[in-house]
């Protein structure tokens, strides 16, 4: 996106909105780590993003939501109107009873989902009444309870947008499903650590066996290649954004010998890590 061609309103660094009115193809190469949640919402357009070293095509009106720490990059857009949100997590804190719209809710902090909402036209019609009143709040001169009433608009857009997200997309609350959030959640807690399914499973409370039965009847990967993902994609963006060794990157991710990680590393994406940070950078 052309940097000129946006208007951004901002609250202390901790909370902005930034929108995008004009048409203009453009592309990015070059990845970026996200350092902020942030929503997108492309109301009129089309593009590749490149989000976690996956392609998502898109076209008019859609909404996705990135965490700190992911990898965005541009392949092609052509936008004419969108709006983009961005805030650090000490500005939107959300109690346990609200987790379905908390930082770790349904919407982010999910690397193992498409990113991707699209809301109807009623629904539409909803995000860009809180839209405009983010904007008419950003341009009150009056600041008491500013804070309040940004956070208030916030977590609305937030809260229409989990709706969307359950009513258009299949979210299913059966056992194979929160077996698989419960999984899915130990292991973005422990995947450094513990990558065995034996221990997952232990956890879990439920044989390995029966753990990959259940994952085969929500169709996902193997328990094993989603432990094994999961490493991969944080060996990738250690490579890109960070200047440690492989051998430094291979000890952090619970690998004692650096020979055996660059196999490992090596199987799952055809490329040694030198390689893969030598291709992605140039």
């Amino acid at each position: 996106m052309a940097v000129q061609e946006i208007l951004t309103y901002s609250y202390k660094d901790i909370f902005s909105l930034s929108v995008i009115q004009f048409e203009k193809a453009c592309v990015f190469n070059k990845p970026e780590q996200v350092d902020a949640y942030s929503i997108y919402w492309i109301k009129e357009g089309k593009g590749i993003y490149n989000i976690d070293f996956e392609s998502y095509a898109f076209d008019d009106n859609v909404l996705f939501f990135l965490s700190p720490g992911q990898v965005f990059s541009v392949e092609s857009e052509k936008i004419k109107e969108a709006y983009k949100i961005t805030f650090v997590r000490d500005f939107y804190c959300i109690q346990t009873h609200d987790k379905e719209v908390a930082c770790n809710g349904v919407l982010f902090n999910n690397v193992y989902e498409t990113p991707f909402v699209k809301p109807c036209e009623s629904d539409t019609r909803k995000l860009q009444f809180v839209l405009e009143s983010l904007i008419d709040e950003f341009k009150r001169n009056e600041v008491t309870a500013q804070y309040d009433m940004l956070q208030t608009y916030l977590k609305q857009f937030i809260i229409h947008s989990v709706r969307i997200k359950k009513e258009y997309h299949i979210i299913k609350d059966d056992t194979e499903t929160k077996l698989f959030k419960d999984f899915s959640l130990l292991v973005e807690q422990n995947f450094k650590t513990l990558h065995s399914v034996t221990h997952y499973a232990n956890r879990l409370g439920v044989s390995p066996k029966s753990l990959t039965k259940h994952f085969q009847k929500i169709g996902s990967q193997t328990p094993s290649d989603f432990i094994k993902n999961r490493i991969v994609l944080e060996a990738q963006r250690q490579l890109l954004y960070t200047n440690d060794s492989v051998k430094h990157i291979a000890y952090d991710l619970g690998f004692n010998d650096s020979a055996y990680f660059t196999r490992f590393f090596k199987k799952a994406t055809s490329k040694s890590p030198l390689q893969f940070k030598k291709d992605q950078r140039n």
